[in-house]
Parts: C-alpha cells; sequence; structure tokens
C-alpha cells in the first residue's frame, strides 16, 4: 500500500510540473535525475530523498518550504 505522503508529493510534483508546461523528461533533465525517476515520483513508487526533493523543487522554481505548503 502506497504511503499517502508519496502519494500528496507525487501528486504536487505533476500539477507544478504541469502548471509550467513541462514533460516528465524536460523536469528531469532540469533537476539532473533520470526521466523515469520523475514517473515513479508522481505515481508515489519511489520514496525520494531529501536531496532530490531539492533539486525537483528547483527545477520547478520552488522553494522547499513553499512546495510543501499545499499539504
Amino acid at each position: 500500500m502506497k504511503r499517502e505522503i508519496l502519494i500528496k508529493f507525487g501528486k504536487r510534483v505533476r500539477e507544478e510540473r504541469t502548471k509550467l508546461g513541462l514533460s516528465q523528461e524536460k523536469l528531469a533533465t532540469r533537476a539532473g535525475v533520470h526521466r523515469t525517476y520523475i514517473g515513479m515520483i508522481e505515481r508515489a513508487e519511489k520514496n525520494i530523498t531529501l536531496e532530490n526533493i531539492e533539486k525537483i523543487a528547483k527545477a520547478l522554481n520552488l522553494k522547499i518550504g513553499n512546495f510543501f505548503a499545499k499539504f
């Protein structure tokens, strides 16, 4: 069973990515991670590290604190 926090985080990544009109591949390139990693995060299949949260937040032009504001 997927944990709720992973589901919320994945939905937030997808929401912010689509607001910017980015594909998963483009976001991955900006964040310096593999393209499939973004998909796994959005589907709540990966328990992401703090380092990668920071990379993704920066790639989405968000501060980490603002990224979690909707939780």
